[in-house]
């Protein structure tokens, strides 16, 4: 679709993410539309994202490359390619996209490695066992497949949001992703879109 956009248009294009700035990323052109609403005058809808997490970021820049941002390519697959990967570190001035403290946030507050409810919260599942007595529980993936909980993201976070906001619930759990492949990337959204934030 972007390809087919590129042609049509002859000439170079520059645009920034589909979504508010912190804000749940969009993953359907629905969510671009509740995001953004008249904002913008067009929606190019070219379906649901296939993999839902966004682009890995790279910097090679110095000696060594530093993995800036973990996303859809896993870091296994770039250090099979390239070599070892430094890692950048958090703090300072953001150098490269999706790397503030707080990022991706949904409005209700999100607590991680949930292994029990609290009251009030609604879950975001993951795993075939997913923990018992929520109001309302999404699943990422009820067989454990990082690729499908990836794609799911950000989806099941807005619809949480939404939907626990309407409920009066006072957060959403999640339960614990395996820090494997794209469960690093999974996770790094997840820590971002907890982190204590400034109102907005």
């Amino acid at each position: 679709m972007a390809q087919r956009l590129l042609a049509a248009f002859g000439r170079p294009l520059v645009a920034p993410s589909a979504n508010r700035s912190g804000r749940v990323s969009p993953t359907q052109a629905q969510h671009v539309a509740e995001e953004l609403g008249d904002r913008v005058a067009l929606i190019l809808d070219g379906g649901p994202c296939a993999i839902g997490i966004e682009s890995t970021v790279v910097a090679l820049l110095g000696r060594e490359p530093l993995l800036l941002r973990p996303g859809a390519v896993t870091e296994e697959e770039i250090v099979a390619a390239i070599g070892p990967l430094g890692h950048a570190g958090e703090g300072g001035r953001p150098r490269g996209p999706g790397m503030l403290a707080s990022h991706y946030a949904p409005d209700l507050p999100l607590r991680l490695d949930a292994t029990a409810l609290h009251g009030g919260e609604v879950l975001l599942a993951f795993g075939p066992r997913p923990i018992d007595g929520a109001a309302l529980t999404i699943n990422l993936s009820p067989t454990g497949s990082l690729e499908e909980a990836a794609a799911n993201l950000f989806a099941a976070l807005r619809r949480l949001d939404r939907e626990g906001r309407q409920q009066g619930s006072i957060g959403i759990a999640a339960m614990p992703v395996p820090d494997r492949g794209l469960g690093r990337a999974i996770n790094d959204r997840l820590r971002r879109a907890a982190a204590p934030r400034s109102s907005r």
